[in-house]
């Protein structure tokens, strides 16, 4: 039995969900509660505590944008930086747990997220890649390219993926052009070194 919020957060996090929706019920924590509900499907209930809180709380007007997405349904905008800080998050909370159509049901909504945050390929491709689903990560990368190409984050990720894949010289290209965008991006500078020390052993 779960008997304190920093145990039932942590387990959520760690996919041990027996006892979280419970607590989370008990004790008033309406947002936790609400993403347990996405988890067991119930997405009214989910829709309904968001909704009791969206006036009041950042998060939880993210969350109804969440579920209507979950639902192919999308009728309020969120904002750029609900995007940035949240949609991460949930979308590798949704992977984790085999939610395979749910994240194919946000990926419905990707163009138009990009005109809000144009960083949305990116961040959806780095949970993909850090999933384990590398290919379809390094797709996205690319997508992302398009839409903000000016992004030294991106080309520092994708110098780090194609390092990953052993392949130095796109790796390196990669290094150099985040510093072309950004100089002295200080991640860039680093793994440029390494590979250059690599390549030299």
């Amino acid at each position: 039995m779960i008997s304190d919020y920093k145990t039932a957060k942590e387990n959520f996090m760690t996919l041990h969900l027996d006892g979280c929706r419970e607590f989370f019920a008990q004790n008033s924590y309406a947002l936790e509660e609400a993403y347990c509900c996405i988890l067991d499907d119930n997405l009214e209930r989910a829709s309904e505590l968001f909704k009791k809180n969206i006036n009041s709380d950042i998060r939880a007007h993210w969350g109804v944008y969440l579920v209507s997405m979950l639902k192919l349904n999308a009728q309020i905008c969120p904002s750029y930086f609900e995007l940035r800080n949240f949609l991460e998050i949930d979308l590798n909370i949704l992977i984790q747990n085999a939610k395979g159509k749910y994240v194919q049901n946000v990926l419905a909504y990707t163009e138009y997220m990009s005109k809000i945050n144009p960083e949305i390929y990116k961040f959806i491709g780095r949970v993909f890649y850090n999933n384990g689903l590398r290919d379809e990560g390094m797709y996205l990368f690319e997508m992302a390219k398009d839409a903000f190409y000016q992004d030294p984050e991106l080309h520092y990720l994708l110098a780090c993926a194609y390092l990953d894949r052993n392949d130095k010289k796109m790796a390196l290209h990669y290094a150099k052009t985040c510093q072309e965008v950004l100089p002295e991006y200080f991640p860039a500078v680093s793994l440029e070194k390494k590979i250059q020390s690599v390549a030299l052993n």
